[in-house]
């Protein structure tokens, strides 16, 4: 029985049941290791690293133990541009081997001494090696330091607004399309913290619920159905697919400001915080 695959698809998708007319629950990321819990036909039904569960399809898993032990022992690096080519060549007049999302993982060596212009020696799961800009990866952050609140709060925003203007997905967790608790739980997993991926608070995971009074930039708001940022001055950034957004915007709660959403207030359940 096979325990354990790293994902080879940029975007994985996972899904509520075996089959791809279904709804989509939640989507994994390249690089990515995952336990394979069961198997139905050419789909493997799959717990992610920050503990969510799925049917995937079996042709978007390396599933040889040998390859995923050796994978599992590289250090690597976070995507961190919206999407990256990973080329051929050190050029750009090559042609890319895959074009990962943000949140894909990858080992990167050489960072700006390969090539020209900053090229870097990306190592792909399967053992083939390609070239991307050293710039469009950062550090895998797999903890936080609580005690830098301050600078954690803006990395957490700033992970959050990278995602501005993307399209609202059921499901979604990349530029390619979002939704609400995928937009929240990237922005922390891309600081370091593992929050629950849907719309709520659940214990196990690096969550609290605080008073709607002691909101600070980065903490969140968890309405019924729904999860967003807050962003202090009683704005907060959020997927949604409200007609006339459509995807990851910055609202006021404000009535009286020009495209607020208010009208969240009547359905916040709690709010929750690292601090």
């Amino acid at each position: 029985m096979i325990d354990r695959a790293v994902v080879v698809s940029p975007i994985l998708p996972l899904k509520v049941e075996p089959r791809f007319d279904c709804e989509l629950a939640d989507e994994a990321l390249y690089g990515m290791v995952v336990d394979i819990l069961d198997i139905s036909g050419n789909w493997a039904y799959v717990r992610t690293p920050y503990r969510y569960e799925g049917w995937a399809p079996m042709s978007g898993l390396l599933c040889a133990p040998s390859l995923v032990s050796a994978w599992e022992g590289l250090e690597k690096k976070v995507v961190l541009r919206s999407f990256a080519d990973v080329m051929h060549e050190p050029k750009v007049q090559s042609y890319p081997y895959v074009t990962l999302p943000r949140g894909a993982l990858a080992p990167v060596e050489g960072a700006g001494d390969v090539g020209e212009n900053g090229w870097c020696l990306v190592t792909l799961a399967n053992g083939s090696k390609g070239y991307a800009r050293s710039c469009w990866f950062g550090e895998h952050k797999t903890a936080y330091d609580a005690s830098q609140e301050d600078a954690l709060r803006a990395q957490l925003v700033d992970a959050a607004k990278s995602y501005l203007g993307t399209q609202y997905r059921w499901g979604g967790k990349t530029c390619e399309g979002i939704d609400c608790s995928g937009l929240c739980s990237m922005a922390y997993l891309l600081c370091g913290s593992v929050i629950y991926r849907d719309a709520a608070i659940r214990d196990g995971f690096d969550m609290h619920k605080i008073p709607y009074e002691a909101l600070k930039p980065g903490d969140l708001m968890f309405f019924k159905g729904h999860v967003a940022m807050y962003l202090g001055n009683d704005t907060i950034i959020h997927s949604t697919g409200h007609a006339g957004d459509d995807g990851v915007v910055i609202n006021s709660l404000r009535k009286e400001e020009a495209n607020n959403r208010a009208d969240l207030l009547d359905i916040l359940l709690y709010c929750g915080s690292l601090f």
